[in-house]
């Protein structure tokens, strides 16, 4: 059978490693010393996988493999990217598409990301990443589409599949009791948070600074991309002179949209405020039920006092939680602004299993973690600032709920996570009996350093 679980969680690390060193051709060996230095190892239709796309996704496999599982070999790397390009090309074949606008609003995310790690330093970029924003967002933007087309695929291929209990219950049972999987000690956390409401004074000195823009533009001192580039503060676009490219009706926030669609080509508008911040927006041109659009975008900053009407905010609502008068998790799903934990009662949950049980590790952020060392089962901090990479300033409360000892798997303590392995043994399943009919389909060639991995078997 081939080894399929690896797929979807592959394409997320390839994302953020592989496509920020990923280079256009096959290099050549090196005179001198005949070392390799990257090779094609293999194609599917018009696709390649590089000899360094296999590498580095398996260094940060076995960094990131999911606790208490068994690793991923080079053998399962190769495989799961020559899977997720048959995908991808079997996509093309039976229509299954994603659009460029679903691709740019995420691209345009994970840019941001970047940029706010390295402080919006166009020279940093260049240093770290040896690449101009533009080069950067064109790599992102490509593999973002190749992940979300094979999620897309997948999904298709997978639809309305699930797992009983009863089939968990076999799964857990043909595992040998000696070779259960071991997990260390793992937390229940979760949080509340609130983004400071920007006072209007704030928000009016925004949206004069976008007006005297609009200003200069109209009396010829400037011009619209020089400006976005100059001030915008959507990295994405900004580089791009602000231009967002095509969208489709309701793919924007709802009064960015209104507003590009009550302006004629050309046209600039007066600032309008979105959950975003506030936006100067152009319309460049509309192609029936699509329009393009550049804008220049400033997010309002709030105020300190603004920061600490939110701390005491959620301070008052610790209290109500801490004297029992609301439980936290009914408290989270009507009042935290995070919409990755409020729908799950305020919880962090683990992204391979689902479980609201997970190891420090797993939160990444090393403010969480050495505030949840440091803190008491039950308790609840009092507001803390953060920094959000997209939205700014923000404040939350945290509350540890329980810490669960190491321990060798078992089926009360570890369900969701034997669920979770339950339904990638049938997606595996599943998939192995699709590629064996797919691979027909497309042309694929595989060096032969890698027929040993049996790649194409199916079996």
């Amino acid at each position: 059978m081939i080894k399929m679980k690896y797929i979807l969680a592959l394409t997320g690390l390839f994302l953020f490693t592989n496509t920020l060193i990923a280079q256009d051709k096959e290099k050549e060996t090196t005179p001198t010393t005949g070392q390799v230095l990257d090779r094609i190892v293999a194609k599917v239709n018009n696709s390649i996988i590089l000899e360094s796309d296999v590498q580095k996704t398996y260094l940060e496999a076995i960094a990131n493999s999911q606790q208490g599982f068994e690793a991923p070999t080079k053998c399962d790397i190769f495989e799961s990217l020559l899977i997720s390009k048959l995908m991808v090309a079997k996509a093309e074949i039976d229509s299954v598409i994603v659009s460029d606008a679903e691709v740019m609003i995420q691209a345009d995310q994970r840019f941001a990301m970047v940029m706010q790690q390295i402080g919006g330093d166009e020279n940093m970029l260049a240093e770290v990443y040896g690449k101009t924003s533009e080069q950067l967002k064109a790599e992102i933007t490509d593999a973002l589409k190749e992940q979300m087309i094979v999620e897309r695929m997948k999904g298709k291929i997978t639809e309305g599949m699930g797992v009983s209990p009863a089939e968990v219950r076999r799964f857990f049972s043909s595992i040998p009791r000696d070779s259960l999987p071991f997990f260390s000690a793992e937390v229940t956390v979760g949080q509340i948070v609130r983004k400071p409401v920007v006072n209007e004074a704030n928000k009016n000195q925004v949206a004069a600074f976008l007006a005297d823009l609009k200003k200069q533009i109209g009396e010829g001192k400037s011009d619209f991309a020089t400006l976005a580039g100059q001030y915008s503060q959507d990295p994405g676009s900004a580089v791009q002179g602000g231009e967002l490219g095509f969208f489709r009706r309701g793919e924007l926030a709802p009064e960015y949209e209104a507003t590009s669609l009550a302006l004629r080509p050309g046209e600039i508008s007066d600032p309008v405020e979105t959950m975003f911040g506030f936006h100067m927006i152009q319309l460049l041109e509309r192609r029936g039920n699509t329009f393009n659009t550049r804008h220049i975008l400033i997010k309002p900053e709030p105020s300190e006092q603004d920061i600490k009407d939110t701390e005491r905010y959620l301070d008052s609502l610790r209290t109500v939680i801490l004297d029992k008068k609301i439980e936290f998790a009914k408290a989270a799903k009507e009042y935290s602004e995070d919409r990755n934990t409020s729908d799950n009662g305020g919880y962090f949950s683990d992204p391979g299993s689902g479980s609201n049980k997970l190891t420090l590790r797993t939160l990444e952020d090393p403010v969480l973690y050495f505030t949840i060392d440091s803190m008491k089962i039950g308790s609840i901090t009092k507001p803390m600032r953060f920094e959000d990479p997209r939205e700014g300033t923000k404040v939350r409360i945290l509350y540890y709920q329980d810490r669960y000892p190491a321990h060798r798997a078992n089926m009360n303590d570890d369900y969701e996570k034997l669920k979770a392995a339950t339904l990638r043994k049938k997606e595996d399943e599943i998939l192995s009996k699709w590629f064996v009919t797919a691979k027909e389909d497309v042309y694929i060639d595989i060096d032969p350093a890698y027929d040993a991995c049996n790649a194409l078997d199916g079996k």
